[in-house]
């Protein structure tokens, strides 16, 4: 290979793996990973979970899709999206602690929307994992069923967050309660614990969510077992 011919194979390289970079670049199509991280879903589901219409979702996704990010399956009427392979969350993942690393405005907005988080005393995966084997907690999975059944904490009880109050008889004053939900942004299992707290649970959120627990090799059950 002649220099010439290197230098067209190295622009035609890393322009492939710009494809991917151009995808990442915005913010919605960063909220649709993080939400396919859960559990597959329709254009109409992620619509409504994003905030956005069936049409700007849908062009989202094509980006997304045309970047081999994620992948589509048709049924009737309606495309189911989901990640392309667990490496796509592993992206995702280390965008998003590189942000927390790098960027001051990242602190700045966990710190302003998120700063009663640490009155809640959470739990990490490994320790959480430990007193899971030993007995000592009851864990609540707070998203919603569907996730829950695409994949959960094995024994956790499916408890969305607007079911949680009526719920409250069922749960053990003994025995403390973690909760988690969706990842590190989300404020599902921050709600919770804070309505257990005032019932007079002794309850603690786990620091992650279910990608990041999955991600971590630590186990995981679906609804078909």
């Amino acid at each position: 290979m002649n220099s010439l011919e290197h230098r067209a194979f190295k622009e035609e390289l890393f322009g492939q793996f710009a494809r991917i970079g151009r995808a990442l670049a915005n913010a919605h199509r960063l909220e649709l990973l993080d939400l396919l991280a859960q559990g597959e879903r329709t254009v109409e589901e992620l619509a409504r979970e994003a905030g956005m219409s069936v049409a700007n979702t849908s062009r989202h996704l094509q980006e997304l899709r045309a970047a081999r990010l994620v992948e589509v399956r048709r049924e009737g009427l309606y495309r189911h999206y989901r990640l392309a392979d667990e490496r796509v969350f592993g992206l995702w993942r280390a965008l998003r602690e590189l942000g927390e690393a790098r960027l001051a405005e990242v602190d700045r907005l966990v710190r302003t929307h998120l700063e009663d988080r640490n009155s809640l005393e959470p739990v990490d995966a490994e320790e959480l994992l430990e007193r899971i084997h030993r007995g000592e907690v009851v864990v609540l999975d707070v998203r919603p069923e569907k996730e829950y059944r695409a994949g959960h904490i094995p024994g956790a009880r499916s408890v969305p967050l607007e079911r949680l109050e009526a719920y409250l008889e069922e749960l053990p004053r003994e025995v403390e309660i973690v909760a988690y939900c969706r990842g590190p942004y989300c404020v599902f299992a921050d709600e919770a614990v804070a309505l257990l707290r005032s019932r007079g649970y002794r309850a603690r959120r786990l620091t992650e969510g279910l990608p990041d627990w999955r991600a971590a090799g630590m186990p995981v059950e679906s609804a078909a077992g």
